[in-house]
């Protein structure tokens, strides 16, 4: 299984995220998650998926902004599951745990850790994938929430008033087919790695 555990970056200094961003989550991706989404220890919010993908999906979102530090864990998990995530335990919520912490310190701030597995080399490519989007300007962003919502390019040229060519140009700026392409290969990875920890999934 697979555990995501997310803390809000400089949180004594900036206004707090944690319940808003737990409320998020768990009404996008409720039908995905084993447990419902918690926030712990007041800055942190955790999730517990079986779901590569949905993983790969709430990294993305997490960590647009730079607000969060964000660590993966994949193994077991102590069952039956409790109703609430903060009584669960088992190898995938250490990893993460090490994770996030790990992540701290880490840029970008993701960090993933899997028990009794090497995950290093999925972690360098989540990070490189993670580095291409911290260099993505407003207009890429503005693209890439279209495309990702489903709307075709010339919708978009029409929406934003300009040309075709302009979106396209956009797109390849700010590698967005690139990381379409690339976000299926991370899930494939993640899953793998999952599956190698011996996890048994619900």
């Amino acid at each position: 299984m697979i555990v995501i555990t997310a803390d809000q970056v400089a949180s004594r200094t900036t206004a707090d995220l944690a319940g808003a961003e737990r409320d998020r989550l768990q009404q996008e991706y409720s039908e995905r998650l084993l447990l419902p989404v918690a926030r712990n220890a007041g800055d942190e919010i955790q999730l517990l998926t079986s779901d590569a993908r949905t993983a790969v999906d709430v990294v993305l979102e997490l960590t647009r902004k730079g607000e969060w530090s964000v660590g993966i864990g994949c193994g077991s998990v102590r069952e039956p599951l409790p109703d609430d995530i903060r009584e669960a335990s088992g190898d995938a919520f250490f990893a993460a745990r090490d994770a996030v912490e790990r992540a701290k310190k880490s840029s970008p701030r993701l960090a993933i850790e899997a028990a009794g597995n090497d995950a290093a080399h999925i972690e360098a490519l989540f990070k490189l994938a993670l580095i291409l989007r911290e260099r993505r300007s407003e207009q890429g962003w503005e693209v890439y929430d279209r495309i990702v919502a489903g709307a075709l390019q010339s919708d978009i040229a029409d929406e934003l008033g300009v040309s075709a060519p302009a979106i396209s140009s956009r797109m390849k700026s700010a590698n967005i087919r690139a990381e379409l392409d690339a976000v299926p290969a991370l899930a494939r990875l993640l899953e793998n790695l999952d599956a190698s920890t011996g996890a048994r999934h619900p």
